[in-house]
């Protein structure tokens, strides 16, 4: 059976990517979400892709340097509000799979933190380019279910050497890899991002996890 996750909640051009509206929206057509995890000043999980509010605030400031009070202000003064990691747990009821991309290199005392404000949530997936979040979960809970995450980069002699840890729970995997034999005959879960396109889901929709936006 295959599975199919809205990428940061963007159901349509209407929704925006990483807000409530748009995860409301992913859940109400049955999907589950992939989205995107920065910790604050004041040490707050929320759901935002970059490091600073400069592509979507035109803010020249660094997300790990601000309080969530202040993040929180200037979201909604743009109509944007950045929501907490806590509130889209709340809004998914446990009902639908959360993957949760750490974006960047966490403490232990974060990812602490982290599973802490998770644990009663099973639905949640953790994933990360930095790998070493992802090995540091582990260590501190090794039942976590967890990804690892790979670019276009990526050697397909690693992918498939780190795929062979027993623990790692699947590969988030740019859409070229589709095309390549040896990583497709993995038996670990595989899921490919980003769907943008129609025809693209079209045609890999009926063997393939997907991670789509925009359909």
């Amino acid at each position: 059976m295959t599975h199919f996750l809205i990428h940061r909640g963007i159901v349509n051009k209407k929704y925006k990517e990483n807000l409530l509206k748009s995860f409301k929206q992913s859940f109400k057509k049955g999907y589950g979400i992939e989205t995107d995890i920065h910790a604050t000043k004041d040490l707050e999980f929320i759901c935002f892709h970059d490091f600073t509010l400069n592509r979507i605030f035109q803010k020249k400031r660094s997300v790990k340097d601000m309080k969530y009070s202040q993040i929180k202000n200037i979201s909604a003064q743009n109509k944007k509000p950045i929501p907490l990691l806590k509130d889209l747990l709340k809004i998914s009821k446990n009902k639908y799979p959360i993957f949760i991309e750490i974006k960047p290199t966490f403490s232990k005392k974060l990812l602490k933190k982290l599973l802490k404000e998770t644990y009663k949530f099973s639905k949640c997936v953790f994933i990360s380019f930095k790998h070493k979040n992802i090995y540091n979960l582990l260590k501190i809970k090794s039942n976590t279910k967890v990804g690892l995450s790979f670019s276009t980069l990526a050697r397909v002699k690693t992918i498939i050497k780190k795929s062979n840890n027993k623990k790692i729970y699947c590969l988030i995997l740019d859409k070229f890899f589709l095309k390549n034999k040896n990583i497709q005959d993995l038996k670990i879960k595989k899921y490919y991002y980003t769907i943008k396109k129609k025809l693209e889901f079209k045609k890999y929709s009926k063997n393939n996890n997907l991670i789509f936006e925009n359909l």
